[in-house]
């Protein structure tokens, strides 16, 4: 079975949590037993960069359900206890490969992230409550001015869940693959040709503040994109700029029937959604309302959350999982029966998700995690093998 990314609160920072995504763990079948206790990991260099490269393993320890890092070898170390104020994290960085160069080290069982940076190395520090990660969207963490990105994983004994993810920035770009006990190997996450300038050229080319999405540091390095969500947050973007599509859709469906069939493999099961004021009320196949939903907001849409909360139930957060892909590929519109399985429609509307819209098509196999919910219809760029033989993660070329 597939894991789902969620939204999930990580420990807080001095003032407010980081709101990110990662990875859901359900448990392995007993069937599943022969994933070692850490598999390869081969980070390869192709970035053309000259700056040295730090790599970090972070995660909750599967076995024990603690928060720690791993060194190149795989070896776990819990956390020490932190601070408030928050107080240092022990040097959990690996030494990269230099460009052109590459290298092994070794991934354990945990639910977590592989981090890697560009000539500085990450500041990571502990509270009480446990680790604080990057707050891209914050201005005065310390990581703001530091060229990084990362990579989610799931590591258990049903297998390896590995993915490319644009859900909080656009950034240095890399890809992810795994090798499969045959010896082939499946991979996600290149862009295309010219398609790293090609995002940041299509956002600054656009007016209504998705431009002053892209964040440069002082010596003209470009660190990022910031995801929608975020740019609503610092004010890059205007709360309303989802507003005129939103009440198009509440406008639709308050005369007309919106299908949810949030399964792939319960084609039978169905959920109806009506507008009716400020509420879209969703019923099932005998009539019965089975959860609402206020009218919601950019922020909401763009995060996958607050008024579009998805709880990790039966009803409610299927069906808010397949409403937030479908307002952010603008395709409620379009098709009454949600969700899509073909991308030919996505982002057409001219209100729509331009971050998620510019990333999207400029990715070699089209797929990636530019929202939350981005694997609703299997658009993610995810690699998932029941038996890894290793695994790689490529920085790749800025062009």
């Amino acid at each position: 079975m597939r894991r789902k990314l969620t939204r999930r609160l990580l420990a807080p920072a001095a003032a407010a949590a980081l709101l990110t995504a990662v990875l859901s763990v359900q448990a392995p079948s007993s069937a599943d037993a022969a994933v070692p206790a850490t598999i390869p990991l081969k980070l390869v260099n192709n970035s053309g960069r000259g700056d040295a490269v730090y790599v970090y393993i972070i995660g909750t320890q599967l076995s024990t359900g603690q928060q720690g890092w791993a060194d190149a070898n795989g070896t776990f170390h819990a956390w020490p206890a932190g601070g408030n104020p928050p107080t240092p994290a022990p040097d959990a960085s690996i030494a990269g490969p230099a460009s052109g160069q590459s290298k092994t080290v070794r991934l354990p069982k945990f639910s977590g992230r592989v981090y890697f940076s560009y000539g500085q190395k990450l500041v990571f520090k502990l509270t009480t409550g446990g680790l604080v990660q990057p707050a891209v969207q914050n201005p005065t963490d310390p990581n703001h001015d530091i060229l990084f990105n990362w990579s989610e994983y799931t590591l258990n004994d049903a297998g390896i869940w590995l993915n490319s993810t644009q859900v909080d920035m656009f950034s240095a770009p890399y890809a992810v693959g795994v090798q499969r006990a045959d010896g082939s190997t499946v991979t996600t996450g290149h862009l295309k040709s010219g398609g790293y300038n090609g995002v940041l050229s299509d956002l600054r080319g656009r007016s209504g503040g998705w431009a002053q999405l892209v964040q440069t540091r002082s010596d003209g390095t470009v660190l990022r994109a910031l995801a929608p969500g975020h740019g609503l947050e610092s004010g890059a973007l205007p709360a309303s700029v989802m507003d005129d599509y939103i009440n198009r859709v509440w406008q639709k469906y308050a005369s007309s029937t919106l299908t949810v069939t949030p399964f792939g493999d319960q084609p039978n099961t169905k959920y109806f959604g009506k507008v009716s004021g400020n509420t879209m009320n969703f019923t099932n196949s005998s009539g019965a309302v089975v959860t609402s939903f206020q009218k919601p907001d950019a922020d909401s849409v763009f995060g996958c959350h607050k008024l579009l909360d998805a709880p990790n139930d039966q009803v409610r957060g299927p069906i808010s999982r397949t409403l937030c892909a479908g307002y952010n590929r603008t395709t409620l519109l379009t098709n009454a029966s949600q969700p899509d399985s073909s991308a030919t429609g996505f982002y057409q509307d001219g209100v729509t998700n331009q971050y998620a819209r510019a990333i999207h098509a400029r990715m070699a196999d089209g797929k990636a995690y530019a929202f939350a919910f981005d694997d609703v219809g299997n658009h993610e760029s995810l690699v998932n093998d029941g038996n890894p033989q290793s695994a790689t993660l490529t920085l790749d070329p800025f062009n």
